[in-house]
Order: C-alpha cells, then structure tokens, then sequence
C-alpha cells in the first residue's frame, strides 16, 4: 500500500514540473546552463592473496605414513648425590690482636737511651690496674759548652679503677725523677778555674697521689682529689692540693651545671732572690683558692650557648692579702652550614695557680729562688670560624684578646758572683720569673688533610702581639709559632711520619748584679733570639703483630738553635730501637 502511494506521489511531481516547464516556454524567459558535480567515490577491488598452504596437485609429492610411538623403560642404578649448595661468604678482615702490655727501648747519638714499659690488667670483670715506666737520658756533649750538659728523665706512675653499674672509681699514684745542668754561662767570661768551680747540676723530685669518682643518673656528677709533693736538690720543698667537684640540675629543658674548686699551694725556697746581694733570707708563699663556676647550658635548633660566672676567692696567708674575684664563663657556637662553617666564641676568665713544679716543666733552668703569686686573667676574648670544607678537610680560624695581670715571664738572672748558693746558678745561667700585665692580641689559623686513609697532613700558624705595662718586652715569648704534621702508612709493614715547627724571634736582658740589690741600677744588655726552624722525623717497619722496628731522626738541619739564652740544643740525633708486644 505504501508502494502505490510513494509512485503516485513521483508521478503527479513530474506532472507538474512539466506543466510548470511548458508554461514558462510560453513566456520565453531564455536558456539556461546546468552543471552538476558529484563527489568522487572511488571503489577498490578484492586483491588476490596466496593461500598460506597452497594446494599442490602433484602426484610425485609423498603422502605421509603415521608412526605410532611407545616407550621401553628401563631402569638404571646410580650412585650420584647432588651436593647442597652454600652461600658465598665476604673475606672479613681479621680483627687486630690486642695485648695487655707492652716494651719499648731505644739508642742513639749522642749517647741518648729511652726505654718504655706499660701493662694494663683486670682482676675480675669490674676492676683492674695499670703500671707504666718511662726514661728519656742523654749523655752526650753540646759543641761550644763548657758546663756539663747531660739529662734524664724517669717516671713511674700506677693506678687502680673500679666500675659499678652507677659509677666508677678510681686512684692514681706516680713518681718522678729529673736531672739538668744549669750549662748556659755566657761565653768568654769566666776563667778555666771560675767553670770548673761551678756545681752546674740540679735533680728534681716529684711524689703524687690522686682519687676519682664519677657517678651516672645523679645531680652529683664527680669528684677529684689530687695531691703532689715537689722538691729539689737544693732544699726546696712545694705541697699541692687540688679538690674538683661537679654537679648538674635540671632546670626546664635545660641544664644547670655547677662546678667547684679548691686548689692550695705552698712552699719554700731556702735562699733569696737572686737580685740580692746575699742569699738571705729564704722565700716563703702560701695561695688558697676557693671557686664555684654555675653555668647554664641552652641548645637550640644549630645554636649552642653556655651562661655562666666564675667566682674566685683568692688568699695569700703569707703576706696576708685576700680578693674576691668575679670572671666571666660565656661561650656559644653556631652552625651557619651544618659542618662546613661553624661560628664559635666566647669570653673567659680565670685566676691562675702558679707553682713551682709547674714553672719548671715550662723551663727547667729556673733558679730555686722564685716569686710566686697566682696570675689574674681577667677575661680571654675569642672568635673564630671551624668546619669542613670536604669530607677529607677541615679548617680552624680564630681571633683572640687577653688581659692578664700578673703573667708569669723568663728572664735571665743577674750575674752575682756575690752569692754563696750551693749550687752555681747565679752566673746569668739561670732563669727568674718576672710578672707584669699583659695585653696579648692574637690569630691563630689551621688545616688538616686527609688525603686518604693511610696519609694524614695538617699545619698551623699563631701570631701575637703583646702589650706590657712595663713597656718592656715580653720576655721571651714569641710573636710567630707555626708547626707541620704528617703520617703515613706505607702498606701494612711500613709507616712514617714527620713533624716541623718554627719559633719566631724572642728577646732577653742579660744583666749583673749592684750591692744596692735594686734592679734599676744593674748594667743590662739586651739579648735577642734568633727564631728557630726544627724537623723530626721517624719510620717504622712492623715484623708481625708483636714486634716492630723503628728508626728516628730529631733536628735534621743540625742547628744549635738557643731555645733559651745561652742554651743551645743538641744537633743531629738519630735513635734506633724496638717496641714488643705481649700478654703478661
């Protein structure tokens, strides 16, 4: 039905537009040209493909037979085990042997001995005990001096530790024996007969005893208690005391430290200043100090900053004199880099106990005839920079400014051949301690080198410049100090090492004596020293892991250098020894 439809609808359409066609014929309207265009619909024909398997109508071509398969089994005896596989282990380095003890001797030129012995053994898992010998001597002449010249040097020290869970303690005993020789007199100024005269020699003596305790988880930390007896051959006689404690309180999330001293000194010289025409009468002094030094220590985020005071109380009970001393105790450090730059500095203070033992390990040709008095350093001001560079390099700079009333300085001794001492230390051969104010401006640089793990360098270098009330020198205190290190394993055998320093220019006054005893009227020359250049240097050979061989090697330029005036060094040294190592 919707086909007849659809037809007589196209056929009264054709009518129509003939109708219309004629009739515009009629009215001649002109021609016309129709173009029509149609879009270009390409076709594209089945293309011919080979077929994957052809057919082959060959009558030569085989036809293929099927084969039927089966299996014949037949059992067969072995006796093979496959062994269990195992883990390949790293070649671990065997740890080193350690022993208990161990002895070290050595000769060389001129005539120099050292010998060394230490052990270290524990009674039971808590407790144990330490015993160490050492000596140092030489016997050989300096060129150029007339005086005799040798030195020894012999120390025995012990000690005993127990520990506990909460604490441990300890005490400490030890004695020591030193030998100089006051050999520096000026040259040409004595006779033959005058040097022969002189008894040069001087032995010193030193007994000690000390105590520990230090205790964990408590507001009472440590305690120390340390007493030596100090004498000389000449009658001198110096007793020390030093008491130490510390405690620490919580305060909020910081810390309160609190530590505290009482060090006592006294002692005697049995004769006079040398700056006296006779030798009496004798020198006496007695210095107590009592200290207490509370601190606050704050850490925040890469600022540490320690607040504190130090309070001294000071009494000299034989001229009757007392001070009540108050010193700063600030110190702060922060990381501007992590561990590449570290600012650091602080301001500090102290009043200093000076001994008669201690001035002799400075100098051991002082003459038994000293002044002493504590030092009175009022404040060390100081800034400085640290960090590392590199993994295998560090570096140290630092600025610093003293006051010190008081400070302890060598002088050479007048000449006064006046004197009837025992001993022949009154020629100018001798060193007094001389004390005025100082002001000391310094810088000090260093750097360490790791090069590897088998070479190690590092170097520094310290300036000065001091500031005396009295305007004279400092005496014999140098305004340049600068010191090379190296070490160096070579392999697993052989090692070695080196070490150079250099001591700048210092100055002295040689003087003689007047009847009036009055330093302002001697007849003084000043004396300078020439600054000293010294290098050392050592190598050994490890055999096996008890023994090894070492050779060393002391001023290499073979300098006579005067370390103090009038007192040359020895030259060229070279030592050769053994150390062994074992279990007692």
């Amino acid at each position: 039905m919707h086909k007849h439809i659809k037809l007589t609808l196209i056929f009264l359409t054709g009518v129509f537009q003939f109708a219309i066609a004629q009739e515009e014929e009629k009215d001649d309207i002109g021609t016309e040209t129709v173009t029509v265009t149609k879009a270009y619909t390409p076709t594209i024909n089945d293309a011919f493909k080979i077929k994957t398997m052809p057919n082959l109508n060959d009558s030569i071509v085989l036809q293929k037979k099927k084969i039927n398969y089966s299996i014949f089994s037949v059992p067969v005896a072995s006796t093979f085990t496959p062994a269990k596989g195992k883990a390949s282990a790293v070649k671990k380095t065997p740890p080193p042997v350690l022993y208990n003890s161990y002895a070290s001797a050595g000769v060389g030129n001129p005539a120099n001995l050292m010998g060394k012995f230490y052990t270290s053994r524990t009674i039971d898992r808590e407790s144990g005990y330490t015993i160490g010998l050492e000596h140092n001597s030489s016997r050989g002449d300096i060129d150029g001096v007339a005086l005799d010249n040798i030195y020894s040097n012999s120390r025995l020290d012990a000690g005993y530790t127990k520990r506990d869970s909460d604490f441990d303690w300890g005490v400490d005993v030890g004695a020591q024996h030193q030998l100089y020789n006051w050999y520096g007199i000026p040259d040409a100024t004595f006779t033959e007969e005058e040097v022969d005269g002189i008894d040069e020699r001087q032995n010193y003596y030193t007994a000690e005893a000390s105590g520990h305790i230090n205790v964990e988880d408590s507001y009472f930390e440590n305690a120390k208690l340390e007493y030596r007896r100090f004498w000389d051959a000449v009658k001198s006689g110096e007793n020390r005391a030093v008491f130490k404690t510390g405690f620490s309180f919580p305060v909020a999330d910081e810390n309160l430290n609190i530590k505290a001293k009482v060090d006592y000194v006294s002692g005697r010289f049995e004769n006079s200043s040398l700056n006296n025409p006779t030798n009496v009468p004798g020198i006496d002094y007695s210095n107590l100090q009592v200290g207490i030094n509370p601190s606050l220590a704050l850490v925040k985020d890469d600022l540490s900053l320690n607040l504190g005071v130090n309070l001294v109380y000071g009494l000299d009970s034989e001229n009757s004199d007392s001070n009540f001393y108050i010193y700063p105790a600030v110190t702060a450090s922060y990381r501007l880099l992590d561990d590449m730059a570290i600012v650091y500095g602080g301001v500090e203070g102290d009043l200093m106990q000076n001994s008669y033992y201690g001035f002799v390990e400075d100098n051991p040709y002082v003459s038994p005839t000293l002044t002493i008095v504590p030092t009175d350093k009022k404040y060390d001001a100081y800034l400085g920079l640290k960090g590392q560079i590199l993994p295998n390099l560090s570096y140290n700079v630092k600025v610093s400014y003293t006051t010190e009333d008081r400070k302890a300085l060598y002088k050479l001794n007048p000449q006064n051949e006046g004197r009837t001492d025992e001993k022949g230390y009154y020629y100018s051969n001798s060193f007094d301690v001389f004390y005025d104010d100082v002001k000391t401006l310094g810088a000090f640089g260093e750097l360490n080198v790791d090069v590897n793990r088998n070479f190690s360098l590092g170097v520094n270098v310290e300036y000065f410049n001091y500031n005396t009330e009295t305007d004279n020198p400092a005496w014999n205190l140098p305004n340049l100090t600068s010191s090379l290190f190296m070490d160096y394993q070579i392999g697993e055998k052989w090692y070695a090492g080196a070490n150079l320093f250099y001591v700048g220019e210092r100055d002295d006054v040689s003087t003689i004596a007047s009847a009036s005893g009055n330093p302002a009227d001697f007849f003084a020359t000043p004396v300078t020293l020439d600054g000293y250049f010294d290098a050392n240097a050592h190598i050994g050979y490890r055999w096996n892991d008890q023994l090894s061989f070492f050779v060393k090697v002391a001023n290499i330029t073979n300098n006579n250098y005067q370390r103090w005036s009038n007192y040359p060094v020895q030259g060229l040294q070279v030592m050769g020894g053994l150390t062994y190592k074992f279990d007692l």
